[in-house]
């Protein structure tokens, strides 16, 4: 039953408004692109299982079908890939932007402001037709590899450094690894990435994703809309997770020369103290998932190849010992930022990078938002039920 008010100035009862925090089970508006299908719980985009595109599709192909609804033909690929191709360079621009920040800022924050000099100098910044928002969003795509992959490198030399040309003979995420470390990644490697990036690419009506429809609501511009949903994915209730999951695994110590059992039990140790002392263990749970997040088997066997490539057991004993004991305690599973970040750390990604990652695979479905949004637009402007002090009067008015 609702609660009651008075109407002021009368004694008759009202029926009091129904807040949602959070918009929590709030329907805002329809979407195409993805959804969580509750008999499976399993997650689609665009109607196709995403463990199944992950098995079978390179990310090109996945940004696409998120773009346009469908999957490309061959000859569809080989025409994105070529147009990925064309922006795959560091704009010296955005290198001068990113230089004359602190290497001591958040990566976040270096994205969050690349992405905003990107917008600035797009040639079709304020051209809004479906034709542009499309082509802007695949030079997004293909850019931000190019930031992340000069974050890291800049950040490790402590100042301005060389970026590393793009290979155009390397598909996307070969080329991202390409340009982050100088070396062509082992064939286990640059497909872990591949299928991280896939994972990551679309989740409905996420915080960001909801953030960049809300901006492009208001008939602001693309790069606007992503750099509001940047935002957004900088809190730590959002993004940071996977960051977050090696801080646990380094304060647990990760010990390369030990074996996977007795990680496996100091984790379990360690998970067991941390829930007796109530502390909030990153990596677990899911408020869209009821039954385990779907997406974690396929990256966490995309986890355990790496794993195998690089001989790292221990790794593998961390993992399985505070997910067990987070089951057995709590009946809590881990959502995908769980398997992404040790796999993210086996790839030679430093942790603070591990949310740029996930921008770099996000930016298709924010932009598949930002065109479904702006396809059938309605401001977005909800209401609030006020809940301070009565009208009153200035004294002496």
């Amino acid at each position: 039953m609702s609660p009651t008010t008075t109407t002021p100035g009368t004694s008759e009862p009202t029926s009091a408004p129904e807040i949602r925090k959070g918009l929590n089970g709030v329907i805002a508006d329809v979407s195409a692109i993805s959804k969580v299908n509750p008999e499976t719980n399993s997650l689609l985009y665009r109607g196709y299982p995403v463990p199944q595109l992950a098995a079978t599709q390179p990310f090109e192909a996945v940004a696409h079908l998120l773009w346009s609804g469908e999957l490309p033909s061959a000859d569809e690929l080989t025409a994105l890939e070529e147009r990925f191709h064309a922006h795959r360079t560091l704009d010296p621009a955005v290198k001068q932007a990113l230089d004359s920040l602190p290497v001591t800022c958040h990566p976040m924050d270096s994205v969050r402001t690349a992405v905003s000099v990107l917008g600035a100098r797009d040639p079709e910044a304020e051209d809004s037709s479906p034709a542009a928002e499309r082509a802007k969003a695949e030079r997004l795509t293909t850019q931000l590899p190019a930031v992340i992959a000069y974050e890291q490198r800049r950040r490790r030399a402590d100042g301005p450094t060389q970026p590393i040309p793009p290979r155009d003979e390397l598909d996307h995420a070969e080329n991202f690894l390409w340009m982050t470390f100088g070396e062509v990644p082992a064939p286990e490697v640059a497909d872990a990435f591949r299928v991280s990036l896939i994972l990551y690419a679309e989740h409905s009506f996420n915080a960001s994703t909801f953030t960049a429809r809300v901006i492009t609501s208001t008939l602001a511009d693309l790069h606007s809309a992503v750099t509001g949903a940047i935002g957004a994915l900088k809190g730590p209730l959002h993004g940071g997770a996977n960051e977050a999951v090696m801080h646990t695994f380094d304060e647990i110590g990760i010990r390369p020369d030990e074996s996977a059992e007795e990680a496996k039990e100091r984790a379990r140790v360690w998970m067991e103290d941390a829930l007796a002392q109530k502390k909030k263990v990153m990596g677990f749970g899911h408020r869209v998932y009821k039954n385990g997040d779907s997406r974690v088997p396929t990256m966490k066997q995309a986890l355990e190849a790496m794993i195998a490539h690089t001989g790292r057991e221990e790794l593998l004993g961390l993992y399985d010992g505070l997910e067990q004991a987070m089951e057995e305690a709590k009946g809590i599973k881990p959502n995908l930022d769980y398997p992404a970040g040790p796999a993210y750390h086996l790839m030679g990604f430093d942790a603070p990078l591990f949310t740029p990652l996930f921008i770099a695979a996000r930016v298709t479905g924010w932009t598949a938002h930002v065109m479904e949004q702006r396809a059938a637009n309605a401001l977005i402007r909800p209401l609030s039920a006020y809940n301070g002090v009565e009208e009153r009067q200035v004294p002496g008015a």
